[in-house]
């Protein structure tokens, strides 16, 4: 797309909800040609009134948009109030499109609009918004989850062209695991780093190796990235099979924190259901599968911690 480009020209919407998300989406929006007419959050909300002075649009209640004529209503709020604000804006706006922005949410969340008349769907954009992202250069390739009526997931998918990303189905019935998947590959990412600095921390690590552990990160994404299936770029001794230092590294672990030892064990096995997904696992791989998989593991290793920590003899 080039610099110039004003591929939403002529749409015109309303923002309910001046979050991260909803915040970005409308600075990305207008920044491709679209015109943002009223903003709502809550009473004032301070957020809600530096956007819409941005934008140069007006500010209004989350249950009222000034922007009757909008046609596009954009609704970015948490997933426990999406309906809650169908509801209210159903009894005060004449039919056009609405959009939610929840992952874990299909269509019928804006139910309420749908039986006014409004063409109802959503559109998740599928990265993490830890701010506010303003420059629409950086929503480049990422993907938009949309479900609902034809006009409304129309709508989504020049919604993400416009902004350098791309767009497909995902049905309500899929949302569930859909967006649990999407918390493994942001949150669940980032909590595996913060808990490997949590580590590091704990048996006193210098700064150098607890920024080490996220150079490392980087360096093992970024290889799964650009491997054909992420499962070929698993390292570590659990992808190896190496039996024995995992249950060295589980009786450390049970000794010294023993909280993440459910983490260590779900993590080896897992390490090894993703590689068996790309073929046959190795002996060795089978070996650790088979001993990961029985009842009696955490009693090993156990005592494993019991012997390792009994005096020795003379």
């Amino acid at each position: 797309m080039t610099v110039g480009e004003r591929p939403l020209a002529g749409l015109e919407f309303a923002l309910v909800g001046p979050g991260r998300v909803g915040s970005s989406l409308a600075l990305w929006a207008t920044a491709r040609g679209a015109r943002c007419l009223s903003v709502a959050g809550r009473p004032g909300s301070r957020a809600a009134a530096e956007l819409a002075r941005s934008l140069g649009a007006d500010v209004a209640d989350a249950g009222e948009p000034a922007a009757a004529e909008a046609r596009l209503v954009l609704i970015a709020v948490p997933d426990g109030r999406v309906g809650d604000v169908a509801r209210r804006l159903a009894g005060r706006r004449r039919p056009g499109i609405a959009l939610h922005t929840s992952g874990a949410l299909g269509a019928s969340a804006l139910a309420p609009l749908a039986a006014i008349g409004f063409r109802v769907g959503s559109f998740h954009p599928l990265r993490a918004f830890p701010a506010v992202q303003p420059d629409v250069e950086e929503a480049a390739g990422t993907f938009y989850a949309l479900d609902g009526d034809a006009e409304a997931r129309a709508l989504g998918r020049r919604l993400a062209e416009a902004f350098g990303g791309e767009a497909g189905a995902v049905a309500e019935e899929q949302r569930p695991l859909y967006h649990w998947a999407a918390t493994l590959a942001a949150g669940g990412v980032t909590t595996l780093l913060a808990t490997a600095r949590a580590v590091g921390h704990r048996i006193g690590l210098p700064e150098a190796a607890l920024r080490g552990y996220g150079k490392l990160a980087e360096s093992a994404l970024g290889a799964a990235l650009a491997a054909t299936e992420p499962a070929a770029a698993i390292t570590g001794p659990a992808a190896r099979g190496d039996l024995e230092t995992i249950e060295r590294h589980l009786a450390v672990v049970r000794s010294q924190m023993p909280e993440l030892l459910p983490l260590a064990v779900e993590l080896a096995r897992a390490s090894l259901a993703r590689r068996g997904e790309l073929g046959p696992l190795d002996a060795a791989q089978s070996a650790l599968s088979e001993r990961l998989a029985r009842a009696d593991l955490l009693d090993h290793v156990r005592d494993r911690v019991l012997t390792s920590e009994r005096p020795e003899t003379t």
